[in-house]
């Protein structure tokens, strides 16, 4: 009973409260206030008085006469014999102050919602992203991310920046032209520029043209996309030299300034008579064709002797039974998985990626033991005859060897990879190569095969000392092979141009092709100890840049050189790019604008200037 009558009470008490809560009264603002120099503003929904004078907003509860005189004789006593107009007046110029910062604001805020959709289409470009991912995903995590830190009403401001997919495609568009117009004038001021061309098919069966162009700007050597433009029809020489010729006119891009052109090996690319290294040169007779070092490479080194050309075949053929059916690579991962194996899985073979062999080759030879055993399990459709070849110790031999020998090709055509290189760098690194090779085979012939490490460790492991004569023989022959490949491919350097690397070494009277004037300047900066402190400290192309001023004539001429693109990498890397971008999803985009802001890495577009010609209107 007490109990009850306890909570009885309690319940009662809250009552009481809520009760007194609900008759809180609420002052409204009178006209006669103004008489004080108050008018009235609302904030969160409450009306308060505010100072017409100091600003100063007063709680509720203050807006009583007695507490508003206070206010002004303490604060403002200087205008306390002041009439009621005088106050009229300071009130209109304060409303009119609110809603000149409302306005301001509110532009304020439109004009950093058009940044900000700049700004994220940029970077889903940069991406590769399908345009549809800003409103989608972007725009929906920040304000999550928003919400959570500043609270729903700041998130909430986010909504007017416009993020559609069309919104998107035609920010990207714009930044793209931006982008496209302040590199057309750098290639257009620079003395001299080179291209690298090439052609590829995407996933609409759509033939693309890419152009690379590589040029002089700001004490330095810088290369970007020129172009992605689709081939209407035909691929052949004419219609790429069409396609070339009428971007290169439309922008009026000067053909005398073109110094190298570098392409593939293709006969639409290199023919001297139809192809469109013939109608190039009748634009500039002067212009250097240049044959991509990374496709020279891997033409080289497909040269083999027979045996080993059956023994990568063997591999081949082997992988491909294995990767053929699912349930036998399954059968195959279960076995790696029993042995404790780092792998899994086999690789598939490639003619047209360079580094395929070697991978291959090498996750065969480290998983053979795995491959017999499944082969033994798996004695159906002349699984035996391929068991067979991995008890073989020749067989095992010389697979070892194009493991090692492969590995050697892929590091000196990863070594060819990358950007800003030039022709001097190739050069030193096939002659690098070349020299390698000899060593190789010397050693080889004399039973020590230490540079061969896969090899090395099988003989080893096999407690083997040397090879059959059969299979040294067949090595040496392959050396010997790739050495002569190597050298039709990669003829010996023109030491004529080996000044450009060392001026400060060479003999002039040893020099063919220079004119007088490039003589004498080449000999005054031979003997300028100056310049040759500082040679190390700059680049090849920074080097001959920083002398131009003074020597003009010999450094335009090593800038010939160090301009000429030595691979056509950056092309291949743009189309590795276009594939991830251009993909089935979205096989209907038209690719270069994206491609442009995806890949140019020395412009950036001028954001600022794309929103100050814009219209700040909000996202509806």
């Amino acid at each position: 009973m007490k109990r009850w009558l306890k909570s009885n009470d309690s319940a009662s008490d809250e009552a009481n409260e809520k009760s007194s809560t609900s008759k809180v009264k609420r002052r409204k603002f009178c006209n006669e206030y103004l008489a004080f120099g108050f008018t009235s503003t609302n904030l969160n929904g409450e009306e308060r008085p505010q100072c017409v004078i100091c600003y100063e907003v007063l709680s509720n509860e203050s807006m009583k006469p007695a507490k508003l005189r206070r206010h002004l004789e303490t604060k403002h006593q200087d205008l306390r014999e002041k009439s009621k107009s005088f106050f009229q007046i300071k009130a209109s110029e304060l409303e009119r102050s609110k809603k000149t910062m409302m306005k301001t604001a509110t532009g304020i805020n439109n004009e950093n919602a058009v940044l900000a959709s700049y700004q994220v289409s940029l970077l889903v470009a940069k991406s590769g992203k399908p345009h549809t991912i800003a409103e989608e995903l972007i725009l929906p995590c920040a304000k999550i991310m928003v919400s959570a830190m500043l609270g729903d009403k700041a998130s909430k401001e986010l909504d007017i920046i416009s993020l559609s997919n069309s919104t998107v495609k035609s920010r990207i568009d714009e930044m793209s032209g931006n982008v496209k117009e302040q590199l057309i004038l750098n290639v257009k001021a620079s003395t001299f520029y080179a291209l690298q061309l090439d052609e590829s098919t995407d996933i609409s069966n759509d033939a693309n043209l890419l152009a690379y162009v590589r040029y002089e700007h700001n004490d330095g050597i810088n290369e970007d996309l020129l172009f992605c433009m689709p081939l209407p029809s035909h691929t052949t020489g004419e219609a790429i030299f069409e396609v070339l010729n009428k971007f290169m006119s439309t922008h009026e891009i000067p053909w005398d300034k073109c110094v190298a052109v570098s392409t593939d090996g293709a006969r639409a690319m290199t023919g001297t008579r139809i192809g469109l290294q013939a109608r190039v040169k009748k634009m500039n007779p002067s212009i250097v064709w240049h044959h991509c070092c990374i496709h020279r490479e891997a033409l080289a080194a497909k040269n083999m002797p027979e045996k080993l050309k059956t023994v990568l075949d063997d591999i081949v053929q082997v992988v491909n039974f294995i990767k053929a059916r699912p349930l036998n690579s399954r059968i195959f991962g279960m076995i790696c998985e029993e042995m404790g194996s780092i792998h899994k899985q086999l690789l598939l073979h490639a003619e047209v990626r360079w580094l395929s062999r070697g991978k291959v080759v090498s996750r065969v030879f480290e998983l053979r033991d795995e491959i017999r055993i499944f082969f033994l399990k798996n004695s159906v459709g002349g699984a035996n005859k391929h068991a067979d070849k991995f008890n073989d110790f020749g067989w095992l031999s010389m697979a070892a060897y194009l493991a090692d020998i492969f590995n050697a090709l892929n590091e000196l055509n990863l070594g060819l990879q990358g950007r800003d290189n030039n022709i001097f760098q190739v050069e030193d690194k096939i002659e690098t190569m070349l020299k390698k090779i000899d060593l190789w085979t010397n050693r080889t012939i004399k039973q020590n095969y230490n540079h061969f490490p896969t090899l090395a460790a099988f003989l080893e492991s096999s407690g083997e000392a040397t090879l059959s004569t059969q299979v040294q023989d067949e090595m040496i022959k392959h050396l010997r092979t790739l050495r002569s490949s190597f050298r039709n491919y990669f003829p010996v350097p023109d030491k004529n141009k080996t000044w450009i690397v060392d001026p400060f070494n060479t003999d002039v009277t040893d020099i063919i092709g220079l004119t007088t004037v490039q003589e004498n300047q080449l000999i005054e900066i031979s003997c300028d100890s100056a310049l040759k402190r500082t040679f190390k400290e700059f680049s090849l192309s920074s080097f001959w840049l920083n002398v131009k001023k003074d020597y003009k004539e010999i450094s335009e001429e090593a800038l010939k050189h160090l301009l000429l693109f030595s691979t056509t990498y950056l092309c291949e890397k743009a189309f590795s790019a276009l594939v991830y971008t251009k993909n089935k999803y979205r096989n209907r985009l038209h690719v270069e604008s994206d491609l442009r802001l995806q890949l140019n890495s020395n412009i950036n577009p001028n954001i600022t200037n794309l929103v100050a010609k814009k219209q700040h209107q909000p996202s509806h």
